[in-house]
């Protein structure tokens, strides 16, 4: 299990304090990774870091609104101050407003992108640096099935997942001389609060789910966990680029 082995290596994940961000978390200090949880809600992370250091691995707590370009190059300053050193970027955090297209005002479009693309460029461009500097480094960006398909009540979350997947393949590109990895992963429908509020939402989705996915069931967090580990880790030194479902077979459906 040598390459899947983080030990002594230190893992930044935005929304990391809950859902999907928290059980990647989870994976990452389970397979020794130190942890820094970043979300809005300081006390919410503090709680998800209790969790985190019972598993043995030191964890932190950062605040931060990554809809904020400066908070987010301070806050990956900070994070790199924290354990002296920066080995693993997750850009978790997202948002989501439900809506038709048509009835978006201009602010709530920018909203959901300055959180889930402008913000995740800037904690990239931010974290450089410090992943050039120690000659290492994996970037895990996440996407969502929406980037690949369109979503008729969620058109900036839909393009801004789409432009991840894209803003990736571009760092991948430009940073794979540097020895730095960078890859998306596009979860599917996860049993979540977001996802729970979209089933209260919309008659009939748990039951078209199902139906669709050939593993036969929703996901769950803990599904997210090996995917993040594998690419946090030297495991996955020659994989870069990619855009990685974790959906149960989902979209691959015709």
């Amino acid at each position: 299990m040598e390459p899947f082995d983080l030990t002594g290596k230190v893992a930044v994940v935005t929304g990391g304090n809950g859902g999907i961000g928290l059980a990647m978390a989870r994976g990452l200090a389970l397979a020794g990774a130190s942890v820094i949880v970043v979300g809005r809600d300081l006390g919410k992370s503090e709680r998800a870091v209790r969790e985190l250091s019972t598993l043995g691995r030191a964890a932190h707590a950062l605040q931060a609104d990554l809809s904020d370009a400066i908070r987010c190059r301070e806050m990956v300053a900070q994070a790199a101050a924290v354990r002296g050193r920066l080995d693993i970027l997750v850009n978790n955090a997202g948002m989501s407003i439900r809506k038709p297209p048509q009835d978006y005002a201009l602010e709530e479009w920018r909203a959901v992108i300055d959180t889930n693309l402008t913000g995740v460029f800037v904690c990239c461009q931010a974290a450089y640096p410090h992943l050039r500097a120690a000659g290492h480094g994996k970037i895990i960006n996440i996407g969502s099935m929406m980037s690949i398909f369109g979503a008729s009540h969620a058109t900036p979350y839909s393009a801004s997942k789409g432009a991840v997947v894209q803003l990736t393949r571009s760092l991948a590109s430009a940073w794979a001389r540097d020895n730095i990895q960078v890859n998306a992963v596009l979860p599917g429908w996860i049993d979540t609060d977001l996802t729970r509020r979209a089933r209260a939402e919309v008659a009939g989705l748990q039951e078209r789910v199902v139906a669709r996915t050939p593993a036969g069931r929703w996901g769950v967090p803990g599904d997210l966990a090996g995917t993040a580990v594998f690419l946090a880790s030297s495991a996955s030194d020659f994989v870069t680029g990619a855009a990685v479902p974790v959906d149960g077979g989902y979209s691959i459906q015709a």
